[in-house]
């Protein structure tokens, strides 16, 4: 029997024909995909065992709203990277590197500025968070600021990996910042659980930044030109004020979300829930390296004057069946699968929030394709609706949650009715998570069957 050993050649062969077959965005797409989930291996091994042997069950349930806070602190720098991004696919388009390295080194020293001022927001905050959450912990503030810090500073190279449509690139550090952050876990949360577990999240994108550079290497060798002129700051501002004020509702409704289920549930149905988000955030695996991917692309067809449409509708299909074969295990295999994990015996309960999770998640990507879309075409109508909606939800979380305080203010009948939609369990939580995302879900899909925007349109946006 003759055994074929395909030579390098003829894997570049067999690739390059399956490249033109599938396209650029399939093919990138389908390139990160699969090492970011080579990447995921170890991922899982550390949400799914490490995490869960080292950090308590009354604990566990606190590491969501902790990340929360932690990106809340960072929601300026990541304004920033938003912005860059925006700026970054313009520049990348004319090839002028030269502008690129200046508005690099304007992004670092305003993160510096809003690094400064989140150590004094947090000196104030952040004790009277850790009492909220049930957590005492003296050195974890420092270490969540350079955790926030770093991960928002991060995407300001990845972006312009993006941009300059490095995937190959992007693709390796994918699958060689996973071992770095299980090394980093591996020596410091044996010491403190919860610190060790933000010393890990903060070493990848560390990995990322220094790698990045090395790659960008020519991209940054070139002679600095002049950028910021009234026009281009202007128009910086403008993006920014628009990323900013989306980033703050955006990150406060996740914070009182991740809150709310932490500090009104108790410590049980939260660690299950942590537990339940580890495998249904799997789902969400090919939906964030589309939108990855899809952004220069979106960016490239709405300048042409192109329909980003049948883009997106396409990523909505294929992440569909993605989300579905994930969810069907888990309805009929879920318990089982829970059962298998370090104190097993106590999440094998929650088996049911897996596939509603991952329902959940399909709901949130079609919301973050759709709006990855308009931000790459800078086309921002959309927020006249989507962040009234980012804003009532939470106000209603706090209002049924927090009610009690309100006894004797509001009428009897308010009481009433807050008390019966009130959370106390984590079915009611998902029933609420359910409807927010589904609303925006549908809003999206709504907007999404209108003309958008032309060149012309956009290009006078731009010098607005």
């Amino acid at each position: 029997m003759v055994v074929f050993i395909p030579s390098i050649k003829d894997i570049r062969a067999i690739s390059a024909k399956l490249h033109a077959r599938l396209g650029d965005f399939w093919w990138y797409s389908l390139m990160l995909f699969c090492a970011c989930r080579a990447a995921d291996l170890l991922n899982a091994f550390v949400g799914l065992w490490l995490v869960p042997k080292y950090v308590d069950p009354s604990e566990l349930g606190a590491v969501m709203p902790l990340t929360q806070f932690a990106n809340f602190l960072a929601i300026p720098v990541a304004a920033f990277a938003n912005t860059f991004r925006n700026e970054l696919t313009r520049l990348s388009i004319n090839k002028e590197f030269g502008k690129l390295k200046t508005l690099m080194r304007g992004v670092f020293a305003a993160t510096a500025v809003f690094l400064f001022l989140a150590i004094i927001v947090a000196r104030f905050l952040l004790p009277a968070f850790l009492e909220r959450i049930r957590i005492v912990e003296g050195s974890l503030g420092l270490v969540i600021i350079a955790a926030s810090f770093v991960g928002a500073v991060a995407p300001i190279y990845s972006n312009a990996l993006q941009a300059l449509k490095k995937f190959k690139a992007q693709s390796l550090l994918s699958v060689v910042g996973a071992p770095v952050r299980l090394i980093a876990m591996l020596i410091a949360m044996p010491f403190r659980a919860i610190t060790g577990y933000f010393v890990g999240q903060a070493a990848t994108p560390m990995f990322g930044i220094v790698a990045s550079v090395f790659t960008l290497r020519k991209e940054l060798s070139v002679k600095a030109e002049p950028y910021w002129t009234q026009d281009v700051i202007r128009r910086f501002s403008r993006l920014f004020a628009i990323f900013a004020t989306s980033g703050i509702v955006g990150g406060f409704l996740l914070l009182v979300e991740s809150t709310v289920l932490r500090q009104r549930l108790p410590d049980i149905d939260s660690a299950g829930y942590y537990m339940a988000t580890r495998f249904s955030e799997i789902a969400g695996f090919l939906s964030a390296t589309l939108a990855f991917t899809i952004f220069p692309f979106a960016a490239e067809k709405a300048a042409k004057g192109e329909d980003t449409r049948p883009l997106v509708i396409k990523s909505f299909l294929v992440n569909a069946c993605f989300c579905l074969m994930l969810a069907l295990p888990f309805l009929f295999f879920g318990k089982t699968i829970l059962s298998l994990l370090p104190h097993g015996d106590q999440y094998s309960a929650y088996w049911w929030s897996v596939p509603w999770l991952i329902g959940i998640t399909y709901l949130t990507s079609i919301i973050g394709l759709y709006t990855t879309t308009e931000f790459s075409a800078n086309r921002f109508s959309f927020l006249k609706w989507y962040l009234p909606l980012d804003i009532a939800y939470p106000v209603l979380l706090l209002l049924v949650t927090g009610h009690g305080y309100l006894t004797g203010i509001i009428p009897a009948s308010w009481t009433e009715f807050l008390t019966t939609h009130n959370i106390y369990s984590l079915s009611t939580m998902l029933w609420w998570i359910t409807g927010s995302n589904a609303l925006k879900a549908i809003c999206c899909i709504i907007c999404l069957l209108r003309p958008n925007l032309t060149s012309s349109n956009r290009t006078a946006l731009n010098h607005r």
